[in-house]
């Protein structure tokens, strides 16, 4: 059965369409304080197996390239969607009741694309892209004791590698991992949430996560290998599970933990030593909202090294035109006020202090409207150059105009098995609009 990646997608774009007062009323000159480190001994326990670890066991001289400007040269990347964030079992939007690792490393084609090879990944290259993001989903490859699969690992170490080859930027992190509080038990290791009542189990599933992740990927990779701790961290089945409210309690509450869980992530990756102590490491706000990342409860984690963060959001702007169905399939001059008004307010907040800027997705679904896609990719990718952000193409491989008419998240434009481009005159324009 396919499953896309739905919820995520539509409900952030709705979220900033629908709440943009909140991203207004924060100030975006206050400065950026640090959240405090974790010092909780407890939480940050290696409770995983030892045996049959995947190690890294490489050499690479690490590049003296600031955050700004590995940021700068990752320009234009495209995100491998559906495939290794996919699971088997529960939904998205209400989490899972347990796991079901009968899949396997088949979980890689549970959502309906098909199995990643290198062509594929050589494909991305010749097509101009200087980066790949790779979404990763881990709880369904974790047993009692937080241990991660070393068959899983080495699948995802080999993708990645792939990558390096063709020396793209790469990005990755912990994706579809996020449940709702109340399924976060003591016992049952399934993920994480960012909810005060799931905090420390989210902290131990995270840190024990990172943990061996770092250990896989450390001195055999140099600054184009990049971290990014936790994909759109959120509160699943919450009335505000997609939008921030600074005046809500609950988000009050998420925003905090968030914090916390990216400075834990961050801990785990810099005690990995080697590379990692210096590695560039994305963190996101609440859902990866920009709205959020603006807010005043947001705080960048303390770090050991300088200049090694980045901030990472979501924009599929303006949701009317981006991904709403039917919404609009013209792209107006307004529709480029929205994509001012956000880029300019990230840039002054977070570019100007130091901070670069990662858009991890982006996108525009089919409407039968190229020549208007490629003028919003232009813009938007123009802009982005201008304030040398990277953005990353949302890929779902799912592009064709069904009989029903309907647009729903036709974010398809690569065809993975032919390594052919759907709408390939629209790519070679976005490609050449960032670089």
């Amino acid at each position: 059965m396919k499953r896309f990646v739905c919820k995520t997608v539509f409900a952030f774009a709705l979220a900033i369409f629908l709440f943009p007062s909140c991203a207004n009323s924060a100030s975006s000159d206050k400065p950026i304080t640090p959240e405090a480190p974790i010092t909780d001994i407890f939480v940050k326990t290696k409770l995983y197996s030892t045996t049959n670890l995947v190690i890294d066991n490489g050499s690479k001289d690490f590049g003296s390239s600031t955050a700004a400007q590995i940021v700068d040269s990752m320009k234009f990347g495209w995100n491998l969607g559906n495939t290794l964030d996919a699971y088997a079992g529960g939904s998205e939007k209400n989490g899972w009741a347990g796991r079901n690792t009968s899949l396997g490393n088949n979980t890689e084609t549970n959502w309906g694309m098909p199995k990643t090879t290198q062509a594929m990944i050589a494909g991305i290259k010749a097509k101009g892209f200087s980066a790949i993001r790779i979404p990763i989903s881990w709880h369904d490859h974790i047993d009692s004791k937080y241990t991660i699969s070393a068959s899983w690992m080495a699948r995802v170490k080999q993708i990645v590698d792939w990558a390096v080859a063709e020396n793209l930027y790469v990005i990755i992190n912990v994706h579809h991992d996020n449940i709702t509080p109340s399924t976060c038990t003591a016992n049952g290791h399934k993920g994480y949430s960012p909810a005060s009542s799931c905090l420390d189990e989210s902290k131990r599933y995270l840190y024990n996560v990172w943990c061996q992740i770092a250990l896989a990927f450390n001195n055999g990779y140099d600054e184009h290998l990049v971290f990014e701790t936790i994909n759109e961290p959120r509160l699943p089945g919450d009335e505000h599970e997609w939008n921030w409210d600074a005046n809500c309690s609950t988000c009050k509450d998420a925003a905090k933990c968030v914090n916390e869980l990216n400075q834990l992530c961050l801990d785990a990756i810099r005690e990995s030593g080697g590379n990692n102590a210096k590695r560039l490491v994305m963190v996101p706000a609440y859902v990866a909202a920009p709205g959020a990342a603006l807010a005043s409860a947001f705080k960048m984690p303390m770090d050991s090294a300088s200049g090694r963060l980045a901030l990472s959001v979501h924009m599929y702007t303006p949701y009317s035109f981006a991904m709403q169905d039917p919404g609009e399939t013209t792209f107006t001059n307004a529709h480029k006020g929205d994509l001012d008004y956000w880029l300019g307010q990230l840039n002054t907040k977070f570019f100007s202090k130091g901070i670069p800027v990662v858009i991890g997705e982006m996108g525009a679904t089919n409407k039968n409207n190229d020549s208007e896609r490629a003028k919003w990719f232009e813009y938007y990718l123009g802009k982005v150059k201008s304030y040398k952000m990277a953005a990353y193409l949302w890929d779902n491989g799912q592009w064709k105009v069904p009989a029903s008419g309907s647009f729903n998240e036709l974010f398809g434009y690569y065809n993975r098995s032919a390594q052919t481009w759907y709408f390939d005159d629209l790519i070679t324009k976005a490609i050449k609009a960032r670089n």
